[in-house]
């Protein structure tokens, strides 16, 4: 056992971690072990190729599906919203790029908004979460918040850009999100474990999603969709985490000079000691790159330092299960 496995351990025994650790380096898997139970009820445990959710990790697969039609000239990063939404969404003014919405600066209201004091272990859906389904359900939620500022004013994190470049990367191609993810990401990368699935018939080999509740664990299923959209609901395991980096940069899902592009910092986020480009976190002084997300019975952090070939990964089937290890990781390669 290495002393990389022995201090993951110590924390994950510490903490009672229950999910996934995978650490690569370059074609190496020095660390890929399981920890905890996928199911408490019939106390199946978690698995190296078991599936979790990964929140908003998947706004980093949104904005390659985005970014592929654009390398395809179906969309322009100048396209507006406005210009594929019609009559829906009317507060999300003409000026609205997928350029803005990709980079996190378009001003338009957040269905969740994530500056405000927000409680992820709370029924946050304003509709019954069975009604989200499809991209065009989630019309319902996105309607009615106001714009909070000019677009291109600044970084402010927004969920529910990510559902709009859903719902206009769905009508420009004519094709489902969720199949059109699975066209233009997950098969050049050679994800065979990634797909949107529905909270309420996971297959076996998924790791359902608990919170704690009055000292003990409840399911996350009436607390999010029950189908994901380009903001969240991706469900995968680490092995294919490992095949998503080695795919975007080698240039298999969008070409060398889009992968430039999409990692190239537009904003810095003090608050979150990170930058930002088109669908990817930044580290703040180094070349990693980084997808994460929390929900309700879901934590995730994958790092990629592409010029080490270096990549962490931490996928936890509790809210806030991945921090501790992830933050452990992070430090030590950095």
């Amino acid at each position: 056992m290495s002393d990389l496995q022995r201090e993951l351990d110590a924390i994950a025994a510490e903490m009672g971690f229950s999910g996934v650790v995978r650490v690569d380096r370059a074609d190496r898997v020095e660390v890929a072990k399981a920890y905890g139970l996928a199911h408490r009820g019939y106390e199946i445990p978690n698995a190296v190729d078991t599936r979790f959710a990964i929140a908003s990790g998947t706004k980093g697969l949104t904005a390659l599906t985005v970014v592929s039609l654009v390398e395809d000239g179906l969309l322009e990063l100048s396209t507006t919203a406005r210009s594929l939404l019609g009559d829906d969404l009317p507060l999300i003014g003409g000026d609205v790029t997928v350029e803005h919405l990709l980079a996190h600066r378009s001003g338009i209201g957040d269905y969740l908004d994530e500056e405000t004091d927000v409680d992820v272990d709370d029924y946050l859906m304003p509709v019954p979460v069975h009604e989200l389904a499809t991209s065009e359900e989630y019309l319902a939620v996105l309607d009615g918040h106001a714009p909070k500022f000019a677009p291109g004013g600044r970084f402010a994190y927004c969920n529910s850009g990510y559902v709009v470049l859903a719902l206009v990367a769905e009508r420009v191609s004519g094709v489902p999100f969720h199949d059109l993810v699975v066209q233009r990401v997950c098969r050049p990368a050679g994800l065979r474990d990634t797909e949107f699935l529905r909270s309420d018939e996971l297959p076996g080999g998924v790791a359902l999603g608990y919170l704690a509740v009055d000292g003990g664990w409840r399911s996350n299923v009436f607390h999010l969709p029950v189908r994901g959209s380009g903001d969240g609901g991706v469900y995968t395991n680490v092995a294919d985490i490992r095949a998503l980096w080695s795919a975007f940069f080698a240039g298999r899902i969008v070409s060398p000079a889009w992968v430039t592009e999409m990692v190239r910092a537009r904003s810095d986020a003090p608050s979150e000691s990170k930058r930002y480009g088109l669908g990817f976190w930044l580290h703040a002084s180094t070349d990693a790159v980084i997808l994460e997300g929390m929900d309700a019975g879901v934590s995730f952090r994958t790092m990629h330092d592409p010029r080490s070939e270096t990549t962490s990964t931490v996928v936890s089937n509790t809210t806030a299960g991945a921090w501790p290890l992830a933050r452990f990781l992070a430090e030590l390669d950095h």
